[in-house]
């Protein structure tokens, strides 16, 4: 199926990381040239460039570095695809700053600033030419942990429903340009964090899948063929929706 992302340029935040390596990968392999957007890991970025260079014949890939608590940062990012690939046709809002067990006001601060401002931000920076272009796709990143809250701290899911918030907001004001905007809601996904990170672990993978009707978690690839759906041209009437990608995850609460 061809999604009609030939020529387009994409914007993945959050690209060094897995779900956005491999939406980067997944908007390649439709045409579409792609900004690989990272913040801290500069080598795992090159990593995902060749991925993309790789995914397809013609294929282009840009690294940008774009820092999410900074607005300055966030318009020389979008200045720098534009000067390098063209104007942001697909912005996907994946970067984010996780959550610590404890969260003093500072960090609390930082993980709303990055996980919600940032991102509400990044997208008003994009639409300009969006509208001007007549055409524009917006995926925003969210987290099962909205409908599913883990006992941590609750600066993280906050952050998350609001861009679900925002996600319907540019939806209703945008629609008219051409712009559709939507969010993607991830179930627990097997991504090196959750094989590593202390808390996670195989263990928890393994009740996870057991709890799921598919009998599995999500991987990467699952979120971003959702993802590089919503942010195509064969996408052509969803707008302002939700919609999560968790194996059903949540009728088994």
């Amino acid at each position: 199926m061809d999604l009609g992302l030939k020529g387009k340029v994409a914007f993945v935040t959050g690209a060094s990381g897995d779900i956005g390596a491999a939406t980067a990968v997944a908007l390649a392999r439709e045409g579409a040239a792609v900004a690989v957007g990272w913040h801290s890991r500069r080598e795992r970025a090159a990593e995902v460039a060749a991925l993309v260079e790789g995914a397809g014949a013609g294929a282009t890939a840009c690294p940008v570095r774009v820092d999410q608590a900074d607005p300055v940062s966030m318009a020389r990012a979008v200045d720098t695809v534009r000067e390098r690939l063209g104007p942001v046709d697909v912005l996907v809002a994946n970067a984010v700053a996780w959550p610590t067990q404890d969260q003093d006001w500072d960090a609390l601060v930082h993980g709303l600033t990055v996980n919600a401002a940032g991102t509400m931000t990044l997208a008003e920076t994009v639409i300009p030419d969006m509208r001007e272009s007549g055409w524009g796709r917006i995926v925003l990143v969210s987290s099962c942990v909205v409908e599913q809250p883990a006992p941590a701290a609750a600066g993280y899911p906050a952050a998350k429903a609001a861009i679900e918030a925002a996600a319907r907001v540019l939806a209703l004001r945008e629609a008219r340009h051409g712009i559709l905007t939507n969010a993607v809601r991830p179930g627990f996904t097997l991504t090196e964090r959750a094989l590593t990170h202390p808390g996670f672990g195989q263990e928890l993978v393994d009740a996870e899948s057991a709890k799921t009707p598919t009998g599995r978690i999500c991987t990467p690839e699952d979120v971003a063929g959702l993802i590089a759906y919503l942010a195509s041209d064969a996408n052509g009437h969803v707008n302002g929706e939700v919609v999560s990608v968790a194996g059903g995850r949540h009728l088994t609460r």
